[in-house]
Formats: structure tokens, sequence, C-alpha cells
């Protein structure tokens, strides 16, 4: 799908609409999801593909894991929208960490209220994104290390409020997360689907994996729409985008929302998967460690993002365990993460510029040029948008 067709599909002042009954309208959607090689078709086969892996791997791997899962999915919402800033964006922040303090916070505060967590984690969200809307308004004025300052500062002032106003936020020890049970229509059909009742760490991996996979499948989207393509151009030439009509103001501050908005889902799941939102859980750390992930994964790259996060959430105690097999002390072996993290990061800058995602979409290029012209399957816009991406961040 060429990006003028894509582009035909955004609606714009003066182009005549689509007409008819909701039946051809949803005929139309229909039609266009199963075209071979649509980034919507492609999109949401990935998103069913994904469902399944995930369901397998929560009703086989150990309890352990599926906790390791959960957090996995926050880091993925949270690095997804960060990636959207930052890779096609070209904002650079380093205060998402205090972006999702607001979401974990107001998830806590809104669940006693007898509000059903879905409500309290979408609330979250938004009160995020309202933040994100005065960051946004001051980061457009600003640019490199000037908004990555502004943000840092953000990062580390922000969760320091729980100590200002302990009587609500609970202070340096936080407030307890009530965790919702399972429903009983959630435990019927599992008891129907896998004869076995669902432990509440495995209903909350779900609520998790939902999230994360709702949000993966709509900033997929909204990477291959015209809304993407401005966001590149932006931070590829902002004089040339001036120049055309873009308001650049207005679309960095629309992106820094949506990311906002990711990151108080990301901590709406936190507070849930942790029972427990506190500053110590939102420290400046947080927001680095989202960063690293990114750089990790791949600039400008959801797939980067995925698997950016497992390494974060899956490389530490692999580490560790690896040194207290080895004879270490409990401290040395917990000290070995960080240090991992930096070889990591180095081996990274130094071998595969465009992360990770990069390398396995090298890799499988390789892979079609041996198996000659015609081979593989189609690309989708969000592929081909990445990879032209790779290509101009490697030449420049």
């Amino acid at each position: 799908m060429t990006d003028t067709e894509a582009a035909a599909d955004v609606p714009t002042p003066g182009r005549p609409q689509p007409s008819g009954p909701p039946a051809s309208r949803w005929s139309a959607l229909v039609a266009r999801v199963r075209r071979p090689g649509t980034p919507l078709g492609r999109h949401l086969r990935g998103l069913v593909i994904g469902a399944v892996i995930v369901i397998a791997l929560l009703e086989l791997v150990s309890p352990f894991r599926v906790s390791q899962i959960t957090t996995l999915s926050y880091y993925v919402v949270a690095c997804a929208g960060l990636t959207l800033l930052t890779g096609i964006n070209g904002q650079i922040s380093l205060g998402h960490g205090a972006l999702m303090a607001v979401g974990g916070y107001t998830t806590a505060l809104l669940l006693p209220a007898g509000l059903p967590f879905l409500v309290a984690i979408l609330t979250g969200a938004v009160a995020a994104g309202i933040v994100g809307i005065i960051v946004g308004a001051a980061a457009a004025k600003l640019h490199g290390p000037y908004l990555a300052g502004a943000t840092l500062a953000l990062a580390v002032g922000l969760p320091g409020l729980a100590l200002a106003f302990a009587d609500t936020l609970g202070g340096e020890q936080g407030l307890t997360v009530d965790v919702p049970r399972p429903p009983a229509w959630f435990a019927d059909a599992h008891f129907f689907l896998f004869g076995s009742d669902p432990s509440t760490t495995q209903y909350l991996a779900y609520i998790g994996a939902l999230v994360a996979g709702l949000v993966l499948f709509l900033l997929a989207n909204l990477h291959t729409s015209r809304y993407g393509r401005v966001w590149r151009a932006v931070r590829d030439d902002e004089v040339a985008a001036e120049l055309a009509g873009l308001r650049l103001g207005r679309l960095r501050v629309l992106a820094f929302v949506v990311s906002a908005v990711c990151a108080g889902l990301a901590g709406g799941v936190l507070a849930l998967a942790t029972r427990l939102v506190a500053p110590s859980g939102f420290t400046i750390v947080l927001s680095l460690s989202l960063i690293a992930a990114v750089v990790i994964g791949g600039l400008g790259s959801l797939t980067g993002a995925v698997l950016g996060s497992a390494v974060i959430v899956f490389l530490p105690p692999l580490v560790t365990g690896l040194g207290a097999r080895a004879g270490l002390s409990d401290v040395q072996a917990a000290e070995l993460a960080p240090l991992t993290y930096g070889l990591v990061l180095v081996l990274v800058m130094i071998f595969a510029a465009d992360g990770a995602a990069g390398l396995v979409r090298r890799l499988g290029g390789r892979l079609r040029r041996r198996q000659g012209p015609g081979t593989g399957p189609p690309r989708s816009g969000h592929d081909a948008a990445q990879e032209s991406d790779d290509a101009a961040r490697r030449t420049s």
C-alpha cells in the first residue's frame, strides 16, 4: 500500500467523505482488512497471533514467569509510547517515569471509590495526558539537551509530590492498591477452556497483555497513517516541514500527549501488578530504563519496544541467577545487572545502531535475498516506514 493510498484514507477538509448505509461502510472496512498487504489487515493478524502466543505462555509457564509477563506488559506500553515520541517525532524525554506515576497514583486513588479497574486505569491515562499537554506545550519550544533537561526535572520533581501531600498520596510508604479478583465470567471461561481456575496473578497478566496488545495495534496503525508521516517529516527536517505548512508546535504537543497517555496506562497496569504505588517505584531509574529499552530495541520501532522491554525485564534475574550459581554473593550477583545493561547498550551502539529490531530486519532481508526475489511475506506499511527510517539514520 503506497503513501498516496494511505493518505486517501485520512479525512481532510474539502474532500467528500464516503456516504451510504452503515452496512456498506462496514463491508468496505472488512474488504480493506482482508486485502493482502494492507497495514490494517497485517496489524490485525499480528494482534491475533500475539494473543495466541501470550495465552499459551500464561497457561504453560510458572507463576513467577506469569508475573514477569505482567511486568513486561506495562514496560511495553510505556516504551511503545516513548518510541513514538523519541523515535518517530524526534523529541527526547527523560520524564516518562513521572507520567507513569500520574497514572499509577490516579488508579490507586480511584479503585477504593468503587470504580471498575478499567475505568480507573483509563482515568489515570487521561490524567497523564493532561499533564502531557502542559509538559508538551513547554517542550514544543525546546530542543535537544534543553528538552531532555526539562523532562529530567519532571522525573525528579513530580514523584516528590507524594511527600508534600502525604495525607492523600501516602507519603514515602505510598498507597496500597486493591487488586481486582477474577470475575465470574472470566473464571468460568478459563475453566471451560483450560480446566482450571485462574489465579489473581494470571488475571492481572491477562489485563496487562490486553492493554499492551491494544496499544501496539493502535500505535502501529498511527505509525503508518498521515500523522506518522508528518511526525517523521518534523523529525527529519523541521525547516522543510514548516515550509510545507505543518504546524510544528501542535504536532509536537500531540505526539507528547499520545506518549503521555501510554505512560499513564502503563502506570495503571504497574499499580495493579505491584499492588503498591510509592515514590520509590517511580524514580529517575525507571525513566532511564525506558530510554535504555527503546535504544536497545531500536528507535522508532514498535517491535523494538517489545524486544527492548523483554531485555529490561528478563535480563536482571537471568544475570543475577548466573552470578549466584557462579559462587558470587547476593550483593555481587545483583550488581551484575547494571553492568550488563551498560555492556548491552555499548554493543548495540557499536554493532547495531538501529537496535535489535533493525538487526532482525537485516537478517530477514538477507534470508529473502538468498531465497530469491519475490519470496517471503509482503511487507506492511509499518515495516516499510521503519526500513526507510533506518536507512535515513544510517546515512545521517
